[in-house]
């Protein structure tokens, strides 16, 4: 829908401020930065104060990264401490049990998705950084792309189910490694502004494109270039690079002894195995921690139909195998 400037004009500058407030107020040492939206902002309050923050940007060398040309004119902009890490094959063999045991579970896109940040936070850790900022939170408040077709009552309903059942895998990893993950957008004072938004300051159009974070946009697009602050989204697979994962398992194992893993699992443990890339995390996961049904047992939630552990869910999601819809 159409917005008239005196709609959102006084908002603007109240926006800034509370953004900047919440910066402050959850400063961190460093952060894991992709030029999206979320990080881009974060990025322009905070090196206001922290001049020399160091940014880590990380991405998959086998894939074909969407970020890369953002994230140069970002560093260019405002003149950053940057560093981009590529990171290669064995570097996601020798991570891939650590991230299945900070977050116990074995959903594939969950894994791939978390996998440039555990990463990326090994780095920072032998860096003697102690804390870290990340964009969570910013698309849950907002709203995704996916989300757009949605009529303003379905995608309120769909937000407030999503906010219920929210979390990040930043922050039991970080918590795995001793550290700490600064986000500001989760700030409760955020949290409470974000979702009180009407929903056409959250998703509107710009220039003919409709676009989420609509507000956010408004209010830095004159400190931050056009360009820049109405990028796209891209999906964090995309944006690193890591969305090649899905198949780059295949050479691990021959289809015959796949084929002859997951019936042996759906028969012993019970569990459907969709892929080469979910059975890789699959294994990690049983060794580690047991049969799903054991580690996650009734409690009082829906049983997933292919992992049968017990999940809480109004999203109908299993956050233990990633199945949709259960």
């Amino acid at each position: 829908m159409t917005l008239s400037p005196h709609e959102y004009t006084t908002l603007l500058p109240k926006t800034r401020a509370l953004v900047n407030k919440v910066v402050q107020r959850n400063m961190a040492d460093a952060i894991l930065f992709s030029a999206g939206t979320d990080t881009q902002i974060i990025a322009y309050e905070a090196v206001k104060y922290k001049p020399n923050i160091p940014c880590l940007t990380m991405h998959f060398k086998h894939g074909n990264p969407a970020d890369t040309e953002y994230v140069k004119k970002m560093v260019a902009f405002l003149k950053l401490n940057h560093e981009t890490h590529m990171f290669g094959r064995e570097e996601v063999l020798s991570n891939a049990p650590k991230v299945v045991v900070a977050l116990k579970k074995f959903d594939p896109m969950e894994i791939r998705n978390s996998m440039p940040v555990y990463i990326g936070l090994t780095i920072l850790k032998e860096k003697g950084v102690k804390s870290v900022f990340t964009g969570d939170a910013l698309d849950e408040l907002f709203g995704y792309p996916w989300q757009f077709h949605l009529s303003e009552e379905e995608f309120a309903k769909r937000q407030q189910d999503m906010w219920e059942e929210m979390s990040f895998s930043s922050i039991p990893m970080a918590e795995s490694l001793g550290m700490t993950i600064k986000a500001p957008y989760m700030d409760p004072e955020f949290m409470d502004w974000a979702k009180k938004l009407p929903i056409k300051l959250k998703i509107n159009i710009h220039n003919g494109v409709k676009y989420s974070k609509w507000i956010l946009r408004k209010a830095y697009e004159d400190v931050i270039p056009k360009e820049l602050i109405w990028r796209p989204k891209a999906p964090l697979e995309q944006g690193t690079g890591t969305e090649v994962l899905r198949t780059f398992f295949n050479e691990e194992i021959s289809d015959k002894d796949f084929e002859e893993k997951k019936q042996r699992i759906l028969e012993e443990d019970e569990v459907l195995i969709q892929d080469k890339e979910q059975l890789l995390y699959y294994e990690f996961f049983r060794k580690h921690f047991g049969k799903p049904k054991d580690v996650y047992p009734d409690n009082g939630g829906k049983q997933c139909p292919n992992c049968k552990s017990y999940v809480k869910t109004k999203i109908q999601f299993c956050k233990v195998c990633g199945a949709y819809p259960i």
